[in-house]
């Protein structure tokens, strides 16, 4: 235990202090635009306000607020020594991702409350071996010294009675409780450690009783885009170490997916496909859809299985849902084209004749020409929308053709312990006239119950064939 004893308690409570709203204007991000209100407490510390709706806010709601407070090396210059930058980036797009909320940014606050050239000083102790809690005590401060009054006053002027605070401290909940906030949940927000941080979160989860990671924060994680830090004992371990170098690819990647028997068949051939793979593929399958921007199928899969393409076994948003349909043979009953939960992409050829009214989450795009869409131009007309993270779904003929194409990153191939015998096949594509010239490249296997999924990566192995001989 240290010899050094904390002087003060750090979150007392304090009467609200009186703050005066200045300015409000609006403040356009990467995460969609907020409406920036400007305060200034009775101390003359100016603090802002970055909030989505609540414009006339319903006593009963309980909006998500994250109550940031300042660190001007990260959140401005992206330090890894602590987390601060990240959490506030992930509060926004929390914010933004419910569209009613605000993350309330607190000056004054500069090393829990110490000052910036303080922080410094006390990063100086850190070098040389102290943690974050001794390091500010030795200097003569509290672990802690900040205090909530004026975001406790700003909530106020908000006009926002209960809140869901977005933090992994359970000090602060306690401090805005006291100052008359009710905070009726409280979030975790964990966001993915670095070697040069893990040490300091460590301390302040042992010793500032801060939340611990798991496993539903590690997916959190990979659906912002972040690969989290894991042991191997930790239960969202086997989480990462599936997703997570999928999740690193970047914002532009190609991945396909197709559960399929032994034999290499994904339906009889009647073209029952329900279910060749179990529960646990399904859900794998839901998970790489929340991981990406859009879901691409053909149009004999829509009609073979009327699927709906979104996001249900895990947490997670829906993907656009992009039909390949030249001649425009997708029933109108379908799904994708009646269920509102996610936009479609109805790409059909220039001579294909579809409904006037259609309804509005349904956008229709035209290909080159009535044949078979290829897949780079298909690439191209979905990252011209933005769309950069692609699953190829089905069925295999789709699959193969962007196999053959040469477009995609990964394939998920999972095999069930079944024999079908004959029916529909999955990957078919043009093949080579000897085994040593087919397909081989790194691969990786996890068990989904009594299936085996591989992975394959294909990238890899465009790298290799374009490196020069040597």
């Amino acid at each position: 235990m240290s010899q050094l004893e904390e002087r003060a308690d750090p979150l007392a409570a304090q009467p609200p202090a009186v703050v005066e709203r200045e300015v409000e204007t609006v403040l356009p991000t990467r995460h969609g635009a907020f409406r920036m209100l400007g305060f200034r407490d009775v101390a003359g510390t100016e603090h802002v306000a970055l909030v989505m709706g609540l414009t006339d806010p319903d006593p009963l709601a309980a909006p998500l607020v994250r109550v940031h407070s300042e660190c001007l090396t990260g959140d401005a210059f992206g330090s890894w020594r602590c987390d601060c930058g990240e959490q506030l980036d992930a509060a926004l797009a929390a914010v933004a991702a419910e569209g009613e909320g605000a993350v309330v940014y607190v000056r004054g606050h500069e090393g829990r409350g110490i000052g910036l050239l303080e922080k410094l000083r006390a990063y100086a102790l850190q070098d040389l071996g102290a943690d974050t809690v001794d390091a500010n005590l030795a200097l003569g401060h509290s672990a802690d010294a900040r205090s909530y009054d004026q975001s406790a006053a700003i909530l106020l002027d908000l006009g926002v009675q209960q809140i869901r605070l977005l933090s992994s401290n359970p000090a602060k909940e306690e401090a805005l409780t006291a100052l008359g906030v009710d905070v009726v949940e409280r979030v975790s927000l964990i966001v993915p450690a670095h070697p040069e941080n893990e040490a300091y979160l460590a301390t302040k989860r042992e010793r500032m009783r801060h939340d611990r990671p798991r496993a539903d924060d590690a997916w959190d994680a990979l659906r912002r885009g972040a690969v989290p830090a894991v042991t191997p004992d930790d239960p969202a371990h086997e989480l990462v170490e599936r997703y997570g170098p999928l999740v690193a690819l970047g914002s532009h990647a190609v991945v396909a997916q197709l559960g399929q028997s032994l034999d290499g068949f994904i339906a009889s051939r009647t073209g029952d496909a329900e279910f060749v793979t179990g529960e646990e593929d399904r859900e794998h399958l839901h998970r790489l859809r929340a991981l990406v921007d859009a879901v691409v199928v053909g149009v004999g899969t829509v009609t073979a299985d009327d699927c709906r393409l979104t996001v249900r076994a895990v947490p997670g948003h829906h993907p656009v849902r992009v039909v390949l349909d030249p001649r425009a043979r997708t029933p109108l009953g379908s799904h994708v084209l009646t269920d509102g939960a996610a936009p479609t992409l109805w790409l059909v050829g220039p001579g294909a004749v579809v409904p006037a009214d259609l309804p509005g989450h349904v956008h229709v795009v035209r290909l080159d020409d009535d044949g078979p869409a290829h897949p780079a131009r298909v690439l191209e007309l979905l990252r011209e929308r933005g769309l950069g993270r692609l699953l190829v779904e089905g069925g295999g003929r789709v699959v193969s053709a962007f196999l053959d194409a040469g477009v995609l990153d990964r394939l998920f191939l999972t095999t069930a312990p079944v024999l079908i015998g004959d029916g529909v096949p999955g990957v078919r594509f043009t093949g080579s006239d000897l085994l040593a010239d087919a397909v081989r490249t790194r691969t990786r296997r996890f068990h989904l119950g009594e299936d085996v999924c591989t992975e394959l990566d294909l990238r890899a192995l465009r790298s290799a064939r374009a490196e020069p001989a040597p």
